[in-house]
C-alpha cells in the first residue's frame, strides 16, 4: 500500500473540523495540510495516508459529516508534483525543522 492523498472541501470551518475529526477517528490517516478559501467559506482538508485508509476515511466523513462535502477525492500514487503542491502548502505551518509553529 503506498502513499495517497484525500480531499474533501466543505462549506465553513465548523463543518470541516467536523470531518476531518470523522477522517481521523475513522482510519490511520493524518492532516497533510488544509486550505481555507471566500473568507473560509469552503474549506478544503487534505488527508494522507494508505489508500485502503484514505478511502475508507474520505468516504466516512462524506457520508456523516455535519454538512455534505462540495466535492471530495481520493489519489493513490501522486504524481510527484502533487506532492510538491501539498508540501508547498504544509510549510506554512511548519519551523525550519519540522515541527508545526
Amino acid at each position: 500500500m503506498g502513499k495517497s492523498y484525500g480531499f474533501i472541501e466543505i462549506q465553513g470551518v465548523v463543518a470541516a473540523m467536523d470531518a476531518l475529526d470523522i477522517m481521523c477517528k475513522t482510519a490511520n490517516v493524518e492532516l497533510a495540510t488544509w486550505e481555507r478559501k471566500l473568507g473560509g467559506r469552503l474549506v478544503t482538508l487534505i488527508v494522507q495516508g494508505d489508500v485502503s485508509a484514505v478511502t475508507q476515511a474520505v468516504e466516512t466523513a462524506a457520508a456523516n459529516a455535519i454538512k455534505k462535502p462540495a466535492v471530495q477525492g481520493v489519489i493513490a500514487n501522486p504524481h510527484p508534483e502533487i506532492v510538491r503542491l501539498v508540501e508547498k502548502s504544509a510549510s506554512r505551518f511548519k519551523n525550519a525543522d519540522g515541527t508545526l509553529k
